[in-house]
């Protein structure tokens, strides 16, 4: 007898209908019991004669969003299979080295040795690889259709171990997190959209204004770059760092340290008054640095109404409990506004009449010349410093830089360098998707593709995909 089972269009089919066919041709034959298969089975949108036992699954789609953005990106250059699935099981849970096993396995693939993961670890730091991930991160953002160099942005961080003693590197200092811990000091050179371009680790108790210099000097030879403008926070403000990156040939927009602003604004007030629209600029000139180190800086003080409220809720308060000092109420101490001479204390009326002056500007030290850059782009080009702080969160978040369990400074340079990596493969991510890594990982790594065994063939069974899912594997490809 000639009997048509169906048609079929996929391996995956074909194997169903052999095994539907098997299935009939033997249907009339008793079987006997041996105990020979105990394979449980799981029917998958197939016939419903048709058994099917699932062998192994994986996360395909996650992992291979991540490996190619991982490739887009340059960053196979560092030709190591064992750095590349570090990096990218620290995209998906950030846990120890020995973990990643774990994080590697449930993922589907066949996970290095424990040991395997150690001895890249040693890799990393023998073959220089930071530097080969810096090179490609360099030419993605100079790229067409990249952020560019022509603006990058440097912040500080801190991350503290729990270790009762110091070393030659991890030191008790100026800790972010309030901590009295021993710790390292970490400093980011980003792009202007976030994108990182370099990583450096210094001593916990390195004062922040002998960072700025030696990370930028390096970036600087080592791209070849004599015209760049550089954005820092006010921590880098010092004469001689300034001097020194405009000896340098660079250009620079530094936060300024509000104690100068009221004297100065008083002086400008006093020539042209304090009438100011919301969001207008003052340009000011303040000499910087002693003696033949001395030059004179320009300074962009910015107006802001919000900001203004917001600084007289502060002045009053600290208005306040200096008058509470004057008054004996409180002890004698340090504190804003309160003058002393003699046995006399008294509030600083002068200095409270500079301070409400002041109220709602904020200072921006730069050696632009108005003429290319105005004071609305200055301004402009600081507030992008946000991105640095957002890159540091999502390094100590998302992919939780602080290396726990790494002690000597090689495993904590290799460790920084793995997340360096996973900090540019997150923010490309981010930039062409629009949403965290963390929500891209959430969204794909359910989706889980099933390879399951038809009698004595195997199909593999792709997962239904969602509409949230399917836009960001959309955008995802087209950046490809």
């Amino acid at each position: 007898m000639i009997a048509h089972i169906g048609s079929a269009h996929t391996p995956g089919e074909l194997a169903a209908l052999i095994e539907i066919t098997k299935q009939r041709i033997n249907a009339d034959q008793h079987e006997l019991d041996l105990g020979l298969d105990d394979r449980a089975s799981a029917v998958i949108d197939l016939p419903a004669s048709s058994a099917a036992v699932d062998k192994r699954s994986s996360s395909r789609i996650l992992w291979q969003g991540l490996a190619g953005s991982y490739e887009r990106l340059g960053l196979g250059v560092v030709a190591d299979s064992v750095f590349r699935d570090l990096v990218l099981a620290r995209l998906v849970e950030p846990t120890s080295k020995l973990d990643s096993v774990r994080v590697l396995g449930s993922l589907g693939l066949d996970p290095p040795h424990v040991n395997t993961l150690y001895n890249c670890l040693g890799r990393v730091v023998a073959r220089d690889y930071r530097t080969l991930i810096a090179a490609a991160c360099w030419r993605h953002v100079t790229a067409a259709g990249g952020p560019g160099v022509a603006l990058v942005l440097y912040d500080l961080t801190t991350l503290y171990f729990e270790a009762e003693k110091e070393d030659g590197l991890r030191k008790v200092g100026m800790s972010k997190e309030r901590r009295v811990d021993p710790q390292i000091t970490v400093g980011l050179l980003v792009a202007r959209d976030g994108f990182p371009l370099d990583v450096h680790v210094f001593e916990g108790n390195k004062a922040e204004t002998k960072t700025l210099i030696p990370v930028i000097t390096a970036f600087q030879e080592r791209h070849a770059i004599t015209d760049m403008v550089v954005v820092a926070d006010a921590g880098m403000l010092s004469a001689a760092n300034l001097n020194a990156l405009e000896d340098a040939g660079l250009s620079f927009i530094v936060g300024s340290r509000t104690s100068k602003a009221p004297k100065e604004l008083e002086e400008h007030f006093g020539r042209r008054g304090n009438a100011i629209d919301d969001g207008e600029t003052v340009e000011l000139t303040r000499p910087m640095g002693q003696g033949r180190d001395r030059r004179d800086r320009r300074v962009v003080c910015h107006y802001k109404w919000k900001r203004a409220q917001r600084d007289r809720r502060t002045l009053n308060a600290q208005i306040d409990r200096a008058q509470r000092v004057a008054d004996r109420a409180e002890p004698l101490k340090k504190q804003r506004f309160v003058k002393v001479t003699g046995q006399n204390v008294t509030l600083d009326e002068a200095s409270i009449e500079r301070a409400r002056q002041s109220a709602g500007y904020k200072g921006y030290v730069t050696n632009i010349d108005p003429t290319i850059m105005d004071g609305h782009a200055v301004v402009a080009s600081y507030h992008d410093l946000w991105k640095v702080e957002q890159s540091f969160r999502m390094a100590k978040s998302d992919l939780k830089a602080r290396p726990v369990f790494h002690r000597t400074r090689d495993s904590i340079e290799a460790h920084l360098t793995v997340v360096f990596a996973a900090l540019a493969v997150a923010r490309y991510l981010q930039n062409i998707t629009g949403v965290s890594i963390k929500k891209i990982v959430s969204t794909l790594e359910p989706l889980r593709t099933i390879v399951v065994a038809i009698g004595d063939h195997e199909m593999v069974v792709e997962p239904s995909i969602n509409e949230d899912a399917r836009k960001l594997i959309d955008a995802i490809n087209a950046g490809h």
